[in-house]
């Protein structure tokens, strides 16, 4: 196993990695810059837009375009022009949360959760957010309130289970889950982590249906087995907020994990200069699962 620094200091808070495999790119956000960015492996090259408000999360379509979550709107950004254009908005009613991370799921559907506001994760306005799912047809359905931080979702090989992460609730939960109708329900805790171990931030999926998760404040990425919460293996980084993770490459067998400077101290920053860096890890004898585009076509 490899870990290399893979895009050194690209800002503040890295969330959202998502390996496009038509274009071969890599997408993430940086929530607190205010930016999407698009990476060009064969280029070298990295794309950046400024967004305005903060970014919770980016996926590219199945027709071409890019769909952004940020603060409460989800919308598409034109990378020739950097203009957004709104589709819809959500929590109107909320002026203090905001979206945090979304992915979608096999069918093509934007799940994004939010959160409220904060000034360091002790002081999160507990319970301000949801979960929402955009649909097709640019319909939001609000799935799960009550919501910490909202965070990482996965979804199982047979498209029975969804993985869920609310970070305050120390773990991942796990819903039964309708591929057809994007429904779910029956939620429980597949995974505990301990408090000491760090908070549980972004996650992904591989082909054996074992989980990756980034535990925030904790260094490390851990593989869990969510059918008995036992931890399989581990994975170190030379920075403390480490904060979600994508399967990608040609094989899909390579994991990009990003990173935050988020609530370091400026003693920290000065040690921890790989902090706000993307990672690249390598021979992890897995392969992954790709991640999927929003249906709009």
């Amino acid at each position: 196993m490899t870990v290399e620094v893979y895009l050194k200091d690209m800002g503040y808070l890295l969330e959202g990695p998502h390996w496009d495999d038509i274009s071969n790119k890599l997408f993430y956000v940086d929530i607190f810059g205010n930016a999407v960015h698009r990476y060009d492996p064969a280029s070298q090259k990295d794309e950046k837009i400024d967004i305005g408000e903060s970014v919770g999360a980016m996926v590219p379509t199945r027709s071409g375009k890019t769909m952004v979550a940020a603060k409460h709107k989800i919308g598409y950004v034109d990378w020739r022009t950097g203009a957004f254009q709104n589709v819809t908005e959500v929590e109107q009613d909320k002026p203090s949360t905001r979206f945090n991370d979304g992915k979608c799921d096999p069918a093509g559907r934007l799940w994004a959760g939010t959160m409220g506001a904060e000034e360091v994760l002790a002081g999160v306005e507990r319970g301000m957010g949801s979960l929402y799912c955009m649909h097709s047809n640019m319909k939001v359905t609000k799935h799960v309130d009550n919501v910490d931080i909202s965070n990482g979702m996965a979804w199982t090989a047979d498209r029975k289970t969804m993985y869920y992460i609310d970070t305050l609730r120390h773990g991942v939960d796990a819903f039964d889950y309708n591929h057809e109708t994007g429904d779910i329900g029956n939620r429980r805790q597949v995974v505990s982590v301990p408090e000491s171990e760090g908070l549980p931030d972004g996650m992904c999926i591989d082909s054996e249906d074992m989980l990756w998760v980034a535990l925030f404040n904790g260094d490390v990425i851990n593989r869990y087995n969510p059918k008995t919460g036992e931890k399989l293996q581990t994975i170190r980084f030379p920075t403390t907020n480490i904060t979600s993770c994508c399967w990608g490459g040609a094989n899909c067998d390579e994991l990009f994990v990003t990173s935050a400077k988020h609530f370091l101290t400026e003693e920290q920053k000065k040690t921890q200069t790989l902090a706000g860096s993307v990672f690249r890890v390598t021979g992890l004898g897995v392969k992954g699962v790709k991640c999927d585009p929003f249906n709009d076509s």
